[in-house]
């Protein structure tokens, strides 16, 4: 009976043993697999054996990352302290070295992300910072993607989110773009201005190829004028409009009046 017993725990023990030599990886997923502690080899996806206690394996995620870099204190070169958070895309191309190299990759990228982010960020001006972000992530991009190669890790994509502003330096930024809003004004005007005068010298010399021209003109101001409802209109009247109408001015000395 007792060896009834044991052949029965024995047959069981080797049950769990067989069933417990089983994984099944996801198409995702990849497992690093080490024999008496040393590397043996990456298997997956699918169904892997695993001889217990001999061999361990640990699991390994393909897919993108996405990770949230905290707000981060960042003094541009134009000494204007701001906070800058980004987003961090990456996802593991060598399953061996993500485990073997690093202890856990995901705490190293996030720190190396800060850390790169801080750096690069305060080599730029603030108004590059706000007008060139699509540059400025490139950067923060090959920077990670350069370090974290020896990890396996591959960063695709860096984005940053939003910088924020202490509510001073907002204030100075509102005043320098009303500034800017105002010389764009007085220049579009000086320029008007200038093609206003412009125009105004070539009818000029137009009119004074015919001063029959002349007198047309004065009597077409003379027309809006009389629109108004004015009582009393004071218009100088030429010399030459007056000659041409057969009105002749007494010259001075000849006593008519």
């Amino acid at each position: 009976m007792a060896f009834g017993l044991g052949s029965g725990g024995v047959i069981l023990l080797i049950v769990l043993l067989i069933a417990s030599s089983f994984r099944i990886l996801r198409e995702y997923e990849r497992g690093v697999v080490f024999t008496l502690g040393r590397f043996w080899k990456v298997k997956g996806p699918g169904l892997i054996l695993i001889i217990p206690g001999v061999q361990q394996m640990v699991r390994v995620d393909l897919r993108t990352v996405v990770m949230d870099v905290p707000p981060q204190d960042v003094i541009t070169h134009d000494n204007v302290s701001v906070k800058v958070n980004a987003v961090v895309y990456f996802r593991v191309v060598d399953p061996e070295r993500a485990i073997i190299q690093v202890v856990n990759f995901h705490e190293a990228t996030s720190q190396l992300a800060q850390t790169t982010l801080r750096a690069v960020l305060g080599k730029h001006e603030l108004d590059e910072l706000l007008s060139e972000r699509e540059r400025l992530n490139l950067d923060i991009q090959k920077v990670l993607d350069a370090q974290t190669d020896s990890w396996g890790i591959k960063v695709s994509n860096v984005e940053i989110k939003h910088v924020d502003l202490n509510e001073t330096m907002v204030r100075a930024i509102a005043r320098q773009a009303e500034a800017e809003r105002e010389r764009r004004a007085k220049v579009i005007h000086a320029e008007g201005e200038l093609q206003a005068s412009v125009k105004l010298l070539e009818a000029a010399q137009m009119l004074a190829r015919q001063p029959q021209a002349m007198q047309l003109r004065y009597m077409q101001t003379l027309t809006q004028i009389a629109g108004d409802k004015s009582s009393t209109i004071v218009f100088p009247m030429p010399i030459d409009l007056l000659s041409s109408l057969g009105i002749t001015l007494p010259k001075q000395g000849d006593g008519q009046h």
